[in-house]
C-alpha cells in the first residue's frame, strides 16, 4: 500500500536517492531541500526521472521553514538531514558545535514534536532517524558529529520504547562510509577556522579515511526497502562489514583503559 512519506535532507546523498526511488514505486513522497537553489535541482531530478515528488523548502534552523513542514501529515517520517564538522573537541569552535545540534537534533526534534502527535491520535505511523556508523562508534576528529549521532541514538531509543503502546514505530538507519559526497566536506570543513599555529591538537591528514568510500546505492536500497515496510529491524547499518566494526567497538569500550 503507498504511504505517505517526508525526507528530510533530500537535496543530495541518501536522501534524494531514497526520495525519487520511493516516489517511483508509487509512494507520496514529500522531500525537503535547505536552500531554493536546492528546491529546483531536486524538482528537475525528479521531472527528469519521470516521478511525482513534492519539494519544499526546509532549513532546520529556521522557524517558518520548520513550521511549514510540521503542517504535512506524513505516514512515515524520515529525518535525514546533518551537517558534519571536523576539528579535535579541544579546538573546534562552540558556535560550529551548537549549529551541529541545532541542525541535526534539535530542528529535527521540533519536527517530532509537531508532527508525531499526529501519529500518536490515529495510533499509527513511524519515524526513521537517519544515524550513523558515528552513532555507535566514534571517530577521533568528527567528534562533534558523532556527539549529535549518540544524541540521536538516545532520542530514538527512548522514543521507540515511549511511542511503542501507541502504535507508532521508531527506527534507525546507520550509514558507515559511503561516497556521498557528505564525509568529504565534513572533512574539509574544519580549514574557515583551524590554525595550525595556534591548534592544541594538529589536525592529521583526513585523505586516507576517505579513500575508498561504499557506493551509495547499498544504503539507499536498503532505506527504501525499510521506510515504508510494516516489519523490519529497528537499526539498519550498512555496509554490512560494518556492523562487525560497531559490535566490536561497544565490546572494547567496556574492556579498554582509560
Amino acid at each position: 500500500m503507498p504511504k505517505k512519506i517526508l525526507i528530510t535532507g533530500a537535496s543530495s546523498g541518501f536522501g534524494a536517492g531514497a526520495a525519487l526511488e520511493l516516489a517511483r514505486q508509487g509512494h507520496e513522497v514529500v522531500a525537503t531541500a535547505e536552500t531554493w537553489p536546492q528546491v529546483r535541482s531536486l524538482r528537475a531530478a525528479a521531472t527528469d526521472a519521470g516521478v511525482r515528488l513534492e519539494v519544499i523548502k526546509l532549513n532546520l534552523t529556521d522557524e517558518i521553514d520548520i513550521k511549514h513542514a510540521s503542517s504535512f501529515d506524513p505516514d512515515v517520517l524520515v529525518l535525514n538531514a546533518g551537517v558534519m564538522e571536523g576539528g579535535s573537541i579541544v579546538d573546534v569552535p562552540l558556535a560550529r558545535v551548537r549549529e551541529s545540534f541545532e541542525i541535526n537534533v534539535f530542528g529535527h526534534l521540533a519536527l517530532v514534536q509537531a508532527i508525531v502527535p499526529k501519529m500518536v491520535a490515529r495510533k499509527s505511523g513511524k519515524v526513521v532517524w537517519t544515524s550513523s556508523m558515528g552513532g555507535i562508534l566514534v571517530v577521533p576528529f568528527v567528534g562533534a558529529y558523532c556527539a549529535t549521532k549518540h544524541a540521536i541514538e538516545a532520542i530514538a531509543g527512548s522514543m521507540k520504547a515511549e511511542l511503542a503502546p501507541h502504535g507508532v514505530q521508531v527506527a534507525t538507519v546507520n550509514p558507515g562510509v559511503f561516497g556521498t559526497g557528505f564525509n568529504d566536506t565534513g572533512a574539509e570543513s574544519y580549514v574557515q577556522w583551524y590554525d595550525a599555529d595556534s591548534a592544541v591538537v594538529p589536525m592529521p591528514d583526513m585523505g586516507d579515511s576517505l579513500a575508498d568510500q561504499a557506493d551509495p546505492q547499498e544504503m539507499i536500497d536498503a532505506m527504501v526497502e525499510i521506510i515504508p515496510a510494516d516489519e523490519h529491524l529497528y537499526r539498519t547499518m550498512r555496509p554490512v562489514a560494518t556492523i562487525d566494526a560497531a559490535k566490536q567497538w561497544q565490546e572494547t569500550e567496556w574492556t579498554q583503559n582509560a
